[in-house]
């Protein structure tokens, strides 16, 4: 259904409604068929009581509890961190969950559609056919840059058109003597160069991470970060690795080995370990591992792209510097991509805990069995309490963004984050580094920070991550590509050079949600084809920061 009209009642049961544009006080509106006439300016994207509310009422949004009113509220008034606080329904898990079948939506348009993909051994496939450098401590990181500096152009694949400002004019005036008003006034250029033709055509990137951990923490962090890790070598994009030790840090070869064994005892990729106590020099150190590097691209080179049914995607589901509209175009269209996907075999991956709050039961009720119902029910009471013993429960979770943009409590944000898993069955709940084994809709647990999670649903096995903003975030992930999609057309208008897809249309009335969600999904088959390059590609965005449990929300 097109929206055309100027607010949004998105559940009969919701006594808060959406404006859709800036609204005037005294402008006459339609609710539920009755004239309402506002006593207060409203902006776009933010939400407005429809009925006078008394100190304790219960807010409703989605059809749940998204709040409790902390003082009264007139009919008309602006839901503010002033007149709410976060409030959510409780959730149990049953003793026997019926599931009704479920119904996909028509897949006709794809039921014969293929992505050109890299085949695996073990029947995954590949979006991207990658080689990782990575270091098992951050003692590593430097000898991690020297590699990159080193490698990523002699073999072509530096980013030569990722910002590279020229400032001789910049420079040139400031000697000249330019006040500093005009040296304001200069224009910064960033030149594009072009990108040489890779040696290795059939490798698209070789990338190198860093990361804060590996010592120093806990030996439960330096066990989480070798599960991540493994995750992340045995990711369908991941063609092979090289890895730097240093060797007398936590996170030892032996446990990344034993990570490995277990989630791929058959893998038959190649994974180069390099410990650099046991070397004669840092000199020969580094250049074994560029060696052996080398001849890993090698074997990564000989295999091509080859048509693979839709049934092997895996998309990560993820959203960050939401919006008022996030819940109503960008992540509801995700939603129905997921719903295709799984509908056609495949498989999706909703993330971030804290955004779920609130609509718990609802996920609970969608739980294949009871099973997977209370591991989900006991992750998410487990993470609360901890980060509320840390002085930061899921109610913290809006930032400030959020909150100047319509989304005041964290019940708000989840109930309309969760519109991103559609409505197939959950098939699945994974803890935090646990490797995603069944096609349909699983549950990752990740925080609500845009690159732990990110970092997280590669990490599980997604090969392609959908990531809707109504903000603008400028991230990606070294391992598969990252397609941003945003809410409003705005956004997608500004932030051009970052955002892929745009969701807006919903909102203005051009495009519906099963419309937008079809042309997404024909957007990621060229994306996963190799056909597209995203812009968190273009611009070399290659974030990953593993997640510390309990300090991160």
């Amino acid at each position: 259904m097109k929206l055309k009209t100027k607010v949004l009642k998105i559940h009969y049961n919701d006594n808060i409604i959406v404006a859709l544009v800036d609204l005037k006080k005294g402008e006459k509106i339609f609710v539920d068929n009755k004239l309402l006439k506002l006593n207060y300016n409203i902006k776009a994207k933010h939400k407005f009581s429809i009925n006078d509310l008394k100190s304790g009422d219960k807010i409703y949004m989605y059809g749940v509890i998204v709040g409790i009113a902390k003082k009264q509220i007139f009919k008309s008034e602006p839901i503010t961190t002033q007149n709410i606080l976060h409030e959510t329904e409780d959730y149990s898990v049953p003793k026997s969950l019926n599931q009704s079948k479920w119904v996909p939506p028509n897949l006709d348009s794809f039921s014969n559609k293929t992505f050109l993909g890299y085949k695996r051994d073990n029947g995954s496939v590949g979006t991207e056919n990658n080689w990782l450098v990575i270091p098992l401590v951050f003692c590593e990181n430097r000898n991690i840059e020297v590699l990159k500096n080193t490698m990523l152009e002699e073999l072509g694949y530096q980013n030569l058109s990722k910002q590279i400002f020229d400032l001789k004019e910049l420079v040139d005036k400031f000697k000249s003597g330019a006040t500093e008003d005009e040296l304001l006034n200069v224009e910064v250029i960033a030149n594009d160069k072009k990108k040489k033709n890779p040696l290795f055509p059939n490798v698209d990137g070789i990338y190198f991470l860093t990361h804060e951990g590996g010592c120093g923490g806990s030996t439960d962090d330096s066990k989480t970060l070798c599960n991540l890790l493994a995750g992340y070598i045995n990711n369908p994009n991941v063609a092979g690795a090289t890895i730097l030790s240093l060797g007398c840090q936590h996170a030892q070869i032996s446990l990344l080995q034993r990570s490995l064994k277990r989630i791929a005892p058959d893998s038959s990729k190649p994974v180069f370990f390099l410990e650099q106590q046991q070397s004669s020099s840092e000199n020969q150190y580094i250049s074994q591992a560029i060696k052996k590097t080398f001849i890993g691209l090698i074997k990564a080179n000989k295999i091509s792209r080859t048509p693979s049914p839709l049934s092997k995607l895996t998309i990560g589901l993820e959203c960050g510097g939401s919006d008022g509209f996030s819940g109503i175009s960008a992540n509801p269209t995700l939603g129905y991509v997921s719903d295709l996907i799984v509908g056609l075999g495949g498989s999706a991956i909703l993330s971030e805990f804290p955004e779920l709050n609130g609509v718990e039961q609802e996920l609970i009720n969608r739980c294949v069995d009871v099973k997977k119902a209370n591991k989900f029910a006991q992750i998410m009471s487990t993470y609360n309490k901890k980060a509320t013993a840390l002085g930061a429960g899921f109610y913290a979770n809006p930032s400030p963004g959020n909150i100047k943009d319509g989304l005041i409590t964290d019940a708000i944000k989840s109930a309309g984050a969760a519109k991103k898993g559609g409505t197939s069955p959950v098939v699945d709940v994974l803890d935090y580094t646990e490797q995603l084994v069944l096609p349909g809709l699983n549950l990752l647990c990740t925080p609500g920070n845009d690159v732990e999670s990110t970092t997280g649903l590669a990490g599980s096995g997604a090969n392609i991550i959908l990531f809707t903003t109504g903000l603008g975030t400028p991230t990606g992930n070294p391992a598969i590509p990252v397609i941003k999609i945003s809410s409003n057309t705005t956004l997608y208008e500004k932030m051009g050079d970052i955002i892929d897809f745009n969701t807006g249309e919903i909102i203005n009335g051009v495009e519906t949600i099963d419309s937008c969600g079809e042309k997404l999904l024909s957007y990621i088959i060229n994306v996963a084809s190799g056909t597209h390059q995203v812009n968190s590609r273009r611009l070399g965005q290659d974030d990953f920061i593993p997640w510390k449990r309990g300090l991160s929300l």
